[in-house]
């Protein structure tokens, strides 16, 4: 087993998710158009059920207009 194999099966055993799905995650993320609200919409989805978290349709909204409008933090130290 590779390093990315022990990666991959690390993250699958505390999330459930596997390589496949982070993969498809990325190739949306990669060629998705990040202004476009079904995107955005499907990556919410996604991830929704990759946590197993629901997200309203209040909250997902929020981040789609916060992601059409630029108004999301550039850097990790303007997040907290």
């Amino acid at each position: 087993m590779s390093l990315n194999d022990n990666f991959f099966e690390k993250v699958k055993q505390k999330t459930n998710v596997d390589k496949n799905t982070i993969y498809r995650l990325a190739e949306k993320l990669n060629n998705g158009h990040m202004k476009d609200e079904n995107t955005i919409k499907e990556i919410i989805d996604t991830l929704s059920k990759m946590t197993g978290k629901s997200v309203s349709k209040e909250t997902s909204d929020k981040i789609i207009s916060k992601i059409q409008n630029d108004n999301i933090p550039k850097g990790i130290d303007k997040m907290f």
